[in-house]
């Protein structure tokens, strides 16, 4: 497997995998989190435009698609029942999608990001039980309960290599 950074051309195949997601969710429980199409093709077309949305593909397929970037969320700022591990500069990833009956690839995505950013933050739903278990699975510690721009509840996620200098 291998990450590449998105580009237009693959917007079709990306819009794909995340309607796929979409479905996964809502087959297994999880039908509010991405509902009314989320992420919609102009928040992907913003992501490819900053450099922040990535695909990870293998054998010339796309099996994944996330977006990562190094900086501030304003939705972090803002931390309720627990806190982050520590308050030093992080990466952030958002909009994990895998193509069905992919295993590993989240994890691959996760490994990328940590080798980039020793202190990553995000968010799900919390019926999106298999992305839980693949944070915790990956190191992720649950940190507490953040909330998005809307007003939406999202269970918030850190790892860290440790508080070196703090």
């Amino acid at each position: 497997m291998e990450i590449i950074k998105a580009s237009e051309g693959l917007l079709p195949e990306i819009l794909r995998i995340y309607e796929d997601a979409r479905r996964y969710m809502r087959e297994h429980g999880n039908a509010e989190q991405w509902a009314g199409g989320y992420p919609q093709e102009s928040i992907l077309r913003t992501d490819i435009a900053a450099g922040n949305l990535y695909v990870c593909a293998e054998d010339s397929e796309i099996c994944g698609v996330f977006c990562y970037f190094e900086g501030e969320d304003p939705t972090y700022r803002v931390i309720e029942q627990g806190q982050w591990l520590n308050e030093r500069p992080y990466g952030v990833i958002h909009r994990v999608a895998v193509a069905r009956h992919r295993r590993g690839v989240a994890s691959f995505c996760f490994a990328w990001c940590y080798a980039r950013c020793e202190n990553l933050k995000i968010d799900t739903h919390r019926d999106n039980l298999p992305m839980q278990r693949s944070l915790e699975k990956n190191g992720f510690v649950r940190c507490g309960i953040i909330h998005l721009e809307n007003g939406d509840e999202r269970i918030a996620y850190q790892k860290s290599a440790g508080c070196k200098g703090d």
